[in-house]
């Protein structure tokens, strides 16, 4: 409640950190404290949802896996979506709570790829015209670390940048709080560049091995017999597409030294 106040305009930081202290405190935290919010994020006071907002974001940032498995549950969802729709509480329901709310799904999205409703319920949104265009999040908007993240994360390797933001986060000034939001931005570029070029070495890998062993195929059926035209022109075009590829490899491999494994395929 207090954390939620309407009759205080500005975000109550020191009980918006002991909210989260609790959640982590308590076991049944987790499951609880979502429904809370949610009951706190409908309200009729605009400066009440707006604060619960910031509370829930602040608890994604704070409380871990078990919170962030019960807010990608329908169940949440299903709560948040009632104050965008016009058959619950979207008629009445001020435009900047909506477009927070909005914003608030949209930001997980992005930060929890892995989360199938969250994405579908979105969707949902999009598809049935409540959300018109992706919200364009501001600069000063806190969002969460994505969770779970791959091994070998950038999060985890690189351990200045990730000091930096630990206690960017903890800071209770805005303009830190916008400093690191454009850290974390910096840093999701960076690790999907870095799945960008996994994604291309094992989709090259992959076509150069379909390629080879194609060719393979012909060129022992051509040992044993003459190919017909079609299996001619059929070798000829692996051949050069291999080619094309050789200098791909090449770059590939150059740009794998750190990852043994991967260099070996």
């Amino acid at each position: 409640d207090k954390a939620t106040d309407p009759s205080i305009p500005e975000e109550n930081w020191e009980c918006i950190q002991r909210f989260c202290d609790q959640v982590n405190a308590d076991t049944e935290g987790p499951s609880l404290a979502p429904r809370l919010l949610a009951h706190k994020i409908q309200s009729p006071q605009e400066m009440e949802a707006l604060h619960a907002l910031t509370v829930l974001e602040t608890c994604v940032n704070n409380c871990g896996e078990r919170f962030h498995h019960e807010i990608a549950k329908f169940r949440f969802l299903n709560e948040l979506i009632k104050v965008l729709s016009p058959k619950y509480y979207g008629t009445w329901s001020s435009e900047k709570v909506k477009s927070r709310v909005t914003e608030v799904i949209f930001s997980w999205t992005v930060w929890f790829p892995q989360e199938v409703k969250i994405r579908d319920a979105y969707q949902m949104l999009k598809k049935q015209g409540i959300v018109k265009e992706d919200p364009k999040v501001p600069e000063d908007k806190i969002l969460p670390p994505p969770s779970p993240r791959a091994q070998n994360s950038i999060f985890d390797t690189d351990e200045e940048k990730s000091k930096l933001l630990a206690r960017l986060l903890k800071s209770n000034h805005s303009e830190d709080l916008q400093a690191a939001n454009r850290l974390i931005k910096s840093m999701i570029k960076e690790e999907q560049e870095k799945s960008a070029k996994v994604s291309r070495r094992v989709n090259t890998i992959s076509e150069v091995s379909e390629n080879v062993k194609r060719m393979d195929e012909l060129l022992e059926n051509y040992k044993r017999q003459e190919l017909s035209k079609s299996d001619h022109e059929t070798l000829q075009t692996l051949f050069q597409r291999c080619e094309k590829l050789r200098p791909l490899l090449f770059r590939l491999a150059s740009e794998t030294v750190d990852d043994d494994e991967a260099l070996g395929k």
